[in-house]
């Protein structure tokens, strides 16, 4: 009969995380209690198949050293996700600060030509408009001038 867990999870036990969940499982200094249920029992056996099961824990106890090092790897690997996502995300957000900038500069400068050009159609066309009021008063004048005479 294996021996009884000397703790009980609660409720915060059980909903944390699962990363730590996962570490506390596979730590190197589980007691004993712990490395039964996950190891299975390590007294001595009697009797004529003790080598293979010696040769067959031997190969399992490899199998979970191996599971131990690729869930490590896994945990590290997501932690390393994590983080490559976060400075993407911040390097998206930068990129998209820069981009709006320069919009902004290129369409500030857009309006700035837009005005530019208008004052200067304002300028070249009134004095052309003056100048076309005034040839006309003046030939409507000569025009008066010639009827009176």
């Amino acid at each position: 009969m294996p021996p009884k867990f000397k703790h009980h999870l609660n409720d915060d036990d059980v909903t944390g995380s699962v990363k730590c969940e996962r570490r506390n499982l596979w730590e190197d200094d589980s007691d004993e209690e712990e490395d039964f249920f996950l190891r299975g029992p390590s007294g001595p056996i009697f009797g004529p198949k003790n080598d293979k099961i010696k040769h067959v824990q031997y190969q399992v106890d490899e199998v979970i050293d191996v599971l131990q090092e690729n869930i490590t790897k896994v945990i590290e690997r997501g932690e390393r996700l994590d983080e490559l996502q976060d400075k993407s995300e911040s390097l998206s957000d930068n990129a998209f600060s820069n981009r709006s900038k320069q919009l902004r500069r290129q369409m500030w400068w857009r309006g700035c030509k837009i005005k530019a050009i208008m004052d200067l159609a304002a300028v070249i066309l009134l004095p052309v408009i003056i100048i076309l009021i005034v040839v006309k008063y003046h030939v409507d004048l000569e025009k008066r001038d010639q009827a009176f005479q």
